[in-house]
């Protein structure tokens, strides 16, 4: 039989450990343990944890993202893990990615593709499906409002140039940026993003509108779909 948390000398308890030496401290296993609480009968909380992270089957063994994957359900096919711890390390999943946001995304000034994939990569690098957003900027390309268009299966961008404009004419905003994801994380934008951005762009200037970019947001990174078709402008004219 496993020996239990408490039978461990003090030093060696995630609880005290963190305590007397700092969060900085405790292995990746013992901070999980923490959330976790209990281990099992036969293994301590430090123990479960550590089968936890051994699930990790990606390139990267230290990259812990591969919890956020995991459904509830899936969690709790895990010996040793019901519905309530389920839940916690779901929670402390979204916990982690909010904390990752900006606190404030308002009055950003928006210089190139990278500061926008600052605000967004945490939120929309793991979703399943393609999620289209719009971010209106004021004259000084400073982010007034980030808000979503549109969401549905894999290959979809196509939302409407009405519902994507219709609230920035309210606005009276000048300027727009579209960013949508690609869950197979392959950055290259596909014809149909190349000729939904040609839409959205002819709309725009019917309008008085700049749509100043379309990026798309490919796993940890992007992609400018203006800056890829520069070399054939005409795609996006």
């Amino acid at each position: 039989m496993s020996i239990k948390i408490k039978e461990l000398p003090i030093s060696e308890r995630p609880y005290e450990k963190l305590e007397l030496y700092g969060e900085k401290a405790l292995s990746e296993a013992e901070l999980l343990a923490i959330i976790i609480k209990t281990g099992t009968k036969d293994e301590t909380s430090v123990e479960l944890a550590k089968r936890i992270l051994s699930l990790n089957k990606g390139i990267d063994s230290n990259n812990l993202n591969f919890l956020r994957e995991k459904s509830i359900e899936e969690f709790m096919q895990i010996k040793g893990i019901g519905k309530v711890k389920a839940i916690q390390l779901k929670a402390l999943c979204e916990f982690a990615t909010r904390m990752n946001k900006p606190l404030d995304y308002r009055k950003i000034k928006v210089q190139s593709p990278k500061d926008i994939a600052k605000i967004l990569i945490e939120d929309m690098k793991h979703l399943k499906t393609e999620l289209l957003k719009l971010i209106i900027l004021n004259n000084s390309n400073e982010i007034l409002k980030i808000q979503n268009i549109t969401q549905g299966n894999s290959n979809m961008v196509g939302a409407d140039a009405k519902n994507i404009l219709s609230g920035v004419i309210k606005m009276q905003a000048p300027k727009i940026i579209l960013v949508h994801n690609h869950p197979s994380e392959n950055p290259v934008p596909s014809q149909s993003d190349i000729n939904f951005t040609k839409k959205i762009k002819q709309a725009c200037e019917i309008l008085g509108i700049q749509l100043l970019d379309h990026i798309i947001i490919a796993g940890d990174g992007y992609t400018s779909i203006f800056y890829e078709m520069k070399k054939n402008i005409e795609n996006i004219n």
